[in-house]
């Protein structure tokens, strides 16, 4: 540490002692019939100047020794600024370590997703392997190709989930034709395991995106389909109540399992279905959700074993309940 520079930062103590030496003098001056010879005034500023050099030497020594341990377990601050710009420091610290931790969990994440991808789209891409050496029946070629075409879908929405900001708009959406036209895209596996469809949707207008919206009524059909066995139904109807507007779909499948229910929406989580039934990237629902939650609407699902799941897509009309849920409130609740 300079010591010229130690002493402009302490010029304020040494001004306030030259001044309160200047003040004591002048007071033993201006006192009447005090004589003050000039050995004496010597002698006095002589030992001032030393108790002072005395002074400023310690805090010299100490500034240098908090310099030199700054960072360290052992460092002690100096003045109540320095303690708090420590604490600064130290919550700063805390705070980058949170953001790094949270930046490798989201690269071990997305890691995991990709390799899971990559497993999963290999499946139809070996069937079409092996039907290029047998008579290819049309049906299945298209099945494994709506499948590629699923995944393939699936990882671009995922990429784009972070800057899901810059690739939205809200707009006026009429959720009838929406859900003819998800409908109709799952035309195909309605036919092949002969699942009948209830559609109980009228003239329904919701503030949405027109692209994100389809993309995940998409996810929920698809997913009840997965589920349902042959010859199964599928019932997917609109509601409407004063504090907001419902899409439900309802599937008689196989339900979900009361210890999963909770973790559906997380992300990679496949489940007790996920691990016996079939392969699966545990990306579906969570995609659903996190979108949902993006563009204001949630989305909630209950569930009985053997008997059905049902999702709902929850479109407030003036508020968003699951927001709310998340903000503190005044009695402490998030």
């Amino acid at each position: 540490m300079n010591v010229l520079r130690f002493l402009r930062y302490e010029r304020p103590y040494i001004l306030l002692c030259a001044a309160t030496f200047g003040l004591v003098m002048l007071i033993w001056y201006a006192e009447p019939g005090s004589r003050l010879r000039f050995e004496s005034l010597v002698y006095v500023v002589v030992l001032q100047s030393l108790l002072m050099a005395a002074f400023f030497g310690y805090r010299y020594y100490r500034s240098a020794q908090a310099v030199r341990t700054l960072g360290g377990e052992d460092g002690e601050p100096l003045s109540l600024e320095a303690e708090a710009c420590r604490d600064l420091v130290e919550e700063l610290e805390r705070g980058h370590i949170r953001a790094l931790n949270e930046v490798h969990a989201r690269q071990k994440e997305y890691y995991d997703f990709i390799v899971s991808w990559f497993h999963e789209v290999k499946t139809p891409i070996s069937v079409l392997r092996l039907m290029q050496q047998t008579e290819v029946e049309p049906r299945t070629l298209e099945e494994q190709l709506t499948r590629i075409e699923q995944y393939v879908d699936q990882a671009l929405y995922y990429a784009k989930l972070d800057d899901f900001n810059q690739d939205y708009e809200l707009v006026n959406c009429d959720l009838e034709p929406l859900v003819k036209e998800v409908v109709r895209g799952s035309a195909k596996a309605f036919i092949a395991k002969r699942i009948r469809l209830s559609l109980d949707v009228g003239p329904a207008i919701v503030q949405s995106d027109s692209k994100w919206l389809p993309y995940i009524l998409g996810q929920l059909l698809s997913n009840s389909l997965k589920y349902t066995p042959a010859n199964g139904e599928v019932r997917i109807a609109a509601e409407a109540d004063d504090k907001e507007k419902r899409l439900v779909i309802r599937d008689s499948g196989i339900g979900i399992e009361p210890r999963d229910l909770p973790r559906i929406f997380n992300r990679g989580f496949t489940g007790t279905n996920g691990r016996i039934h079939m392969k699966s990237t545990g990306m579906g629902l969570y995609l659903a959700q996190e979108l949902s939650k993006k563009l204001g609407h949630y989305i909630t699902c209950v569930s009985e074993p053997g008997r059905f799941t049902e999702m709902t897509v929850h479109f407030p009309r003036s508020h968003d309940p699951y927001r709310e849920m998340l903000q503190p409130s005044s009695a402490g609740v998030e």
